[in-house]
Protein backbone atom coordinates (compact mmCIF):
# COMPACT_ATOMS: atom_id res chain seq x y z
CA UNK A 1 0.00 0.00 0.00
CA UNK A 2 1.26 3.51 -1.26
CA UNK A 3 1.80 5.21 2.42
CA UNK A 4 0.84 8.85 0.76
CA UNK A 5 -2.35 7.87 -1.43
CA UNK A 6 -4.66 8.28 2.04
CA UNK A 7 -6.17 11.85 1.21
CA UNK A 8 -8.99 12.49 -0.79
CA UNK A 9 -8.97 15.58 -3.64
CA UNK A 10 -4.99 15.77 -4.00
CA UNK A 11 -4.23 15.94 -7.71
CA UNK A 12 -0.67 16.39 -6.93
CA UNK A 13 -0.76 13.04 -6.36
CA UNK A 14 -3.09 11.42 -8.79
CA UNK A 15 -0.46 10.13 -10.85
CA UNK A 16 0.89 8.40 -8.29
CA UNK A 17 -2.13 6.58 -6.40
CA UNK A 18 -4.37 6.45 -9.15
CA UNK A 19 -7.73 7.81 -10.04
CA UNK A 20 -10.57 5.79 -10.90
CA UNK A 21 -13.31 6.80 -13.32
CA UNK A 22 -15.07 3.92 -14.24
CA UNK A 23 -16.16 0.71 -13.13
CA UNK A 24 -18.41 -2.01 -15.07
CA UNK A 25 -18.80 -5.52 -13.65
CA UNK A 26 -18.41 -8.32 -17.05
CA UNK A 27 -21.69 -10.20 -16.06
CA UNK A 28 -19.96 -13.32 -17.75
CA UNK A 29 -17.18 -13.63 -15.41
CA UNK A 30 -17.87 -11.42 -12.80
CA UNK A 31 -14.59 -9.63 -13.26
CA UNK A 32 -14.42 -5.78 -12.38
CA UNK A 33 -12.68 -3.71 -15.25
CA UNK A 34 -11.76 -0.16 -14.26
CA UNK A 35 -11.14 2.85 -16.03
CA UNK A 36 -8.23 4.56 -14.61
CA UNK A 37 -7.12 8.00 -15.37
CA UNK A 38 -3.69 7.68 -15.20
CA UNK A 39 -3.19 3.55 -15.00
CA UNK A 40 -5.05 2.60 -17.78
CA UNK A 41 -7.47 0.06 -18.33
CA UNK A 42 -7.66 -2.81 -15.78
CA UNK A 43 -9.59 -5.29 -13.88
CA UNK A 44 -9.64 -7.35 -10.87
CA UNK A 45 -10.81 -10.87 -10.24
CA UNK A 46 -14.53 -11.95 -8.59
CA UNK A 47 -12.66 -12.10 -5.20
CA UNK A 48 -11.00 -8.70 -5.20
CA UNK A 49 -7.56 -8.26 -4.65
CA UNK A 50 -5.01 -6.03 -6.68
CA UNK A 51 -5.42 -5.40 -10.27
CA UNK A 52 -4.31 -6.43 -12.81
CA UNK A 53 -3.39 -4.17 -16.37
CA UNK A 54 -5.16 -4.94 -19.33
CA UNK A 55 -4.76 -1.46 -21.37
CA UNK A 56 -1.42 0.36 -20.85
CA UNK A 57 -0.81 2.44 -24.15
CA UNK A 58 -2.41 2.84 -27.44
CA UNK A 59 -0.13 3.07 -30.17
CA UNK A 60 2.98 3.15 -29.09
CA UNK A 61 1.65 5.62 -26.49
CA UNK A 62 0.71 5.36 -22.88
CA UNK A 63 -3.08 6.64 -22.60
CA UNK A 64 -2.92 9.79 -20.12
CA UNK A 65 -6.86 9.78 -19.78
CA UNK A 66 -8.53 6.98 -19.21
CA UNK A 67 -12.21 8.29 -18.44
CA UNK A 68 -15.13 5.27 -18.69
CA UNK A 69 -16.32 1.80 -20.66
CA UNK A 70 -18.83 -0.17 -21.16
CA UNK A 71 -18.91 -4.06 -22.25
CA UNK A 72 -20.20 -6.18 -24.74
CA UNK A 73 -20.17 -9.47 -22.90
CA UNK A 74 -21.06 -11.27 -25.97
CA UNK A 75 -18.13 -10.23 -28.44
CA UNK A 76 -16.32 -10.10 -25.55
CA UNK A 77 -15.00 -6.03 -26.13
CA UNK A 78 -14.83 -3.67 -23.97
CA UNK A 79 -15.64 0.00 -25.76
CA UNK A 80 -13.47 2.97 -23.47
CA UNK A 81 -12.15 6.44 -23.57
CA UNK A 82 -9.55 8.44 -23.75
CA UNK A 83 -10.32 12.20 -22.99
CA UNK A 84 -7.01 13.38 -24.06
CA UNK A 85 -4.06 12.72 -25.36
CA UNK A 86 -1.96 15.87 -24.15
CA UNK A 87 -3.61 16.76 -20.65
CA UNK A 88 -4.11 14.21 -17.82
CA UNK A 89 -7.02 14.24 -15.48
CA UNK A 90 -5.63 17.28 -13.66
CA UNK A 91 -5.41 19.22 -16.24
CA UNK A 92 -9.26 19.22 -17.24
CA UNK A 93 -10.01 23.03 -17.07
CA UNK A 94 -6.80 23.47 -19.39
CA UNK A 95 -8.10 20.73 -21.98
CA UNK A 96 -11.47 22.29 -22.16
CA UNK A 97 -10.22 26.50 -22.43
CA UNK A 98 -7.71 24.84 -24.89
CA UNK A 99 -10.39 23.34 -26.76
CA UNK A 100 -8.12 19.95 -27.10
CA UNK A 101 -9.63 17.59 -29.58
CA UNK A 102 -7.23 14.59 -29.01
CA UNK A 103 -10.10 12.44 -27.67
CA UNK A 104 -10.79 8.80 -28.55
CA UNK A 105 -13.36 6.22 -28.14
CA UNK A 106 -11.63 2.74 -28.51
CA UNK A 107 -12.16 -0.74 -28.78
CA UNK A 108 -9.98 -4.21 -26.98
CA UNK A 109 -10.49 -6.99 -27.88
CA UNK A 110 -10.12 -9.76 -24.98
CA UNK A 111 -9.74 -12.79 -27.09
CA UNK A 112 -6.88 -11.28 -28.87
CA UNK A 113 -6.00 -8.40 -26.80
CA UNK A 114 -6.09 -6.01 -29.51
CA UNK A 115 -6.92 -2.22 -29.61
CA UNK A 116 -8.55 -0.17 -32.57
CA UNK A 117 -9.17 3.63 -32.05
CA UNK A 118 -12.63 3.70 -33.68
CA UNK A 119 -13.34 7.44 -32.85
CA UNK A 120 -10.54 9.86 -33.06
CA UNK A 121 -10.60 14.22 -32.57
CA UNK A 122 -13.11 14.42 -29.35
CA UNK A 123 -13.03 17.11 -27.75
CA UNK A 124 -13.02 15.74 -24.31
CA UNK A 125 -14.45 11.88 -24.76
CA UNK A 126 -16.13 10.61 -21.73
CA UNK A 127 -18.74 8.54 -20.92
CA UNK A 128 -19.49 5.67 -22.75
CA UNK A 129 -22.66 3.25 -23.06
CA UNK A 130 -23.85 0.75 -25.81
CA UNK A 131 -27.69 0.52 -26.82
CA UNK A 132 -29.71 -2.47 -25.75
CA UNK A 133 -29.41 -4.02 -29.14
CA UNK A 134 -25.99 -3.53 -29.29
CA UNK A 135 -26.59 -1.94 -32.44
CA UNK A 136 -24.89 1.68 -31.38
CA UNK A 137 -22.40 2.87 -29.03
CA UNK A 138 -22.52 6.46 -27.35
CA UNK A 139 -19.85 8.51 -25.94
CA UNK A 140 -20.37 12.07 -24.38
CA UNK A 141 -18.66 14.92 -25.51
CA UNK A 142 -17.99 17.01 -22.73
CA UNK A 143 -16.60 20.63 -24.43
CA UNK A 144 -19.48 20.40 -27.08
CA UNK A 145 -21.82 19.35 -24.63
CA UNK A 146 -23.26 16.90 -26.74
CA UNK A 147 -23.57 13.10 -27.14
CA UNK A 148 -22.36 11.13 -30.04
CA UNK A 149 -23.76 7.96 -31.34
CA UNK A 150 -21.69 5.59 -33.49
CA UNK A 151 -23.36 3.13 -35.58
CA UNK A 152 -21.35 -0.58 -34.69
CA UNK A 153 -24.07 -2.93 -36.85
CA UNK A 154 -27.38 -2.52 -39.59
CA UNK A 155 -27.03 0.10 -42.63
CA UNK A 156 -25.59 2.94 -41.04
CA UNK A 157 -22.68 0.58 -39.42
CA UNK A 158 -19.51 3.10 -39.07
CA UNK A 159 -21.19 6.14 -39.46
CA UNK A 160 -21.23 8.65 -36.77
CA UNK A 161 -23.96 11.25 -35.60
CA UNK A 162 -24.91 13.54 -33.05
CA UNK A 163 -27.41 11.71 -30.57
CA UNK A 164 -28.35 14.70 -28.65
CA UNK A 165 -27.40 18.31 -27.91
CA UNK A 166 -27.67 19.14 -23.74
CA UNK A 167 -27.77 22.40 -21.98
CA UNK A 168 -24.55 21.00 -20.11
CA UNK A 169 -21.30 19.44 -19.68
CA UNK A 170 -21.82 15.59 -19.57
CA UNK A 171 -20.17 12.98 -17.77
CA UNK A 172 -21.08 9.49 -17.57
CA UNK A 173 -24.24 7.29 -19.51
CA UNK A 174 -26.00 4.56 -18.11
CA UNK A 175 -28.69 2.56 -20.02
CA UNK A 176 -30.97 1.21 -17.92
CA UNK A 177 -33.43 -2.01 -18.43
CA UNK A 178 -35.47 -0.37 -20.54
CA UNK A 179 -32.87 0.57 -23.25
CA UNK A 180 -33.07 4.57 -22.03
CA UNK A 181 -29.96 6.35 -21.11
CA UNK A 182 -29.18 8.51 -18.07
CA UNK A 183 -26.47 11.21 -18.30
CA UNK A 184 -25.39 13.04 -15.30
CA UNK A 185 -24.46 16.60 -16.56
CA UNK A 186 -21.67 18.05 -13.85
CA UNK A 187 -22.88 21.64 -14.46
CA UNK A 188 -25.23 23.43 -16.78
CA UNK A 189 -23.13 25.75 -19.20
CA UNK A 190 -22.53 28.81 -17.88
CA UNK A 191 -23.47 32.21 -19.70
CA UNK A 192 -20.19 32.72 -21.06
CA UNK A 193 -19.40 29.34 -21.23
CA UNK A 194 -20.21 28.85 -25.45
CA UNK A 195 -17.76 32.12 -26.17
CA UNK A 196 -14.64 30.13 -24.06
CA UNK A 197 -14.64 26.86 -25.23
CA UNK A 198 -15.77 27.43 -29.02
CA UNK A 199 -12.65 30.27 -29.36
CA UNK A 200 -9.59 28.90 -28.31
CA UNK A 201 -7.97 32.46 -27.89
CA UNK A 202 -10.23 33.52 -25.10
CA UNK A 203 -9.89 30.23 -23.52
CA UNK A 204 -6.40 30.02 -23.16
CA UNK A 205 -5.89 33.85 -21.99
CA UNK A 206 -8.03 32.98 -18.93
CA UNK A 207 -5.48 29.83 -18.63
CA UNK A 208 -3.42 33.06 -18.61
CA UNK A 209 -4.90 35.22 -15.88
CA UNK A 210 -4.38 34.65 -12.13
CA UNK A 211 -7.26 32.71 -11.63
CA UNK A 212 -7.63 29.79 -9.46
CA UNK A 213 -8.92 26.65 -10.49
CA UNK A 214 -12.39 27.59 -8.79
CA UNK A 215 -12.68 31.32 -9.94
CA UNK A 216 -11.77 29.52 -13.59
CA UNK A 217 -14.52 26.60 -12.70
CA UNK A 218 -17.06 29.63 -11.94
CA UNK A 219 -16.72 31.29 -14.85
CA UNK A 220 -17.44 28.20 -16.97
CA UNK A 221 -20.51 26.75 -15.27
CA UNK A 222 -21.50 30.57 -14.58
CA UNK A 223 -21.26 30.13 -10.64
CA UNK A 224 -24.09 27.43 -10.60
CA UNK A 225 -23.10 24.63 -8.54
CA UNK A 226 -26.52 22.24 -8.65
CA UNK A 227 -26.98 19.11 -10.13
CA UNK A 228 -28.65 17.67 -13.52
CA UNK A 229 -29.98 14.52 -14.54
CA UNK A 230 -31.17 13.71 -18.17
CA UNK A 231 -33.36 10.44 -19.35
CA UNK A 232 -33.07 10.18 -22.91
CA UNK A 233 -34.82 7.68 -25.04
CA UNK A 234 -33.41 5.43 -27.68
CA UNK A 235 -33.64 7.31 -30.15
CA UNK A 236 -32.01 10.82 -28.32
CA UNK A 237 -35.28 12.13 -27.20
CA UNK A 238 -35.33 13.98 -23.54
CA UNK A 239 -38.07 11.98 -21.68
CA UNK A 240 -37.20 13.40 -18.10
CA UNK A 241 -35.16 16.29 -16.66
CA UNK A 242 -34.31 15.94 -12.83
CA UNK A 243 -32.72 18.88 -10.86
CA UNK A 244 -30.91 20.29 -7.67
CA UNK A 245 -31.39 24.06 -8.47
CA UNK A 246 -29.60 25.01 -5.53
CA UNK A 247 -27.64 22.22 -4.94
CA UNK A 248 -28.86 21.65 -1.43
CA UNK A 249 -28.50 17.73 -2.21
CA UNK A 250 -26.30 17.17 -4.57
CA UNK A 251 -23.34 18.87 -6.63
CA UNK A 252 -21.23 18.02 -9.60
CA UNK A 253 -22.87 14.68 -10.35
CA UNK A 254 -20.81 12.26 -12.20
CA UNK A 255 -23.28 9.05 -12.56
CA UNK A 256 -26.59 8.19 -12.44
CA UNK A 257 -27.19 4.56 -11.95
CA UNK A 258 -30.83 3.47 -12.36
CA UNK A 259 -31.66 -0.05 -10.45
CA UNK A 260 -35.03 -1.41 -8.39
CA UNK A 261 -37.27 1.61 -8.82
CA UNK A 262 -34.10 3.92 -7.34
CA UNK A 263 -30.95 6.39 -9.19
CA UNK A 264 -27.99 6.17 -7.47
CA UNK A 265 -25.97 9.13 -8.25
CA UNK A 266 -22.61 9.90 -7.91
CA UNK A 267 -20.33 12.77 -7.90
CA UNK A 268 -16.99 13.79 -8.36
CA UNK A 269 -17.23 16.40 -5.54
CA UNK A 270 -19.11 15.04 -2.91
CA UNK A 271 -18.04 12.72 -0.46
CA UNK A 272 -21.01 10.50 -0.47
CA UNK A 273 -23.80 8.79 -2.85
CA UNK A 274 -27.34 10.02 -3.44
CA UNK A 275 -30.31 8.08 -3.72
CA UNK A 276 -33.60 9.27 -5.50
CA UNK A 277 -37.01 7.68 -5.55
CA UNK A 278 -38.47 7.27 -8.96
Amino acid sequence: MRKECIRPFAPELEHVCGRPLGLKFDTETGDLYIADAYLGLQVVGPAGGLASQVVREVEGQPLRFTNDMDIDEHKDVIYFTDSSTVFHRRQFMSSILNGDRTGRLLKYNKSNKEVTVLLRGLAFANGVALSKDHSFVLVAETTTCRILRLWLHGPNAGNTDTFAELPGFPDNIRRNSKGEFWVALHAKRGFFAKWFVSNRLVGKSLLKLPLDFKQLHSLLVGGKAHATAIKLSETGEILEVLEDCEGKNMRFISEVEEKDGKLWIGSVLMPFLGIYEL
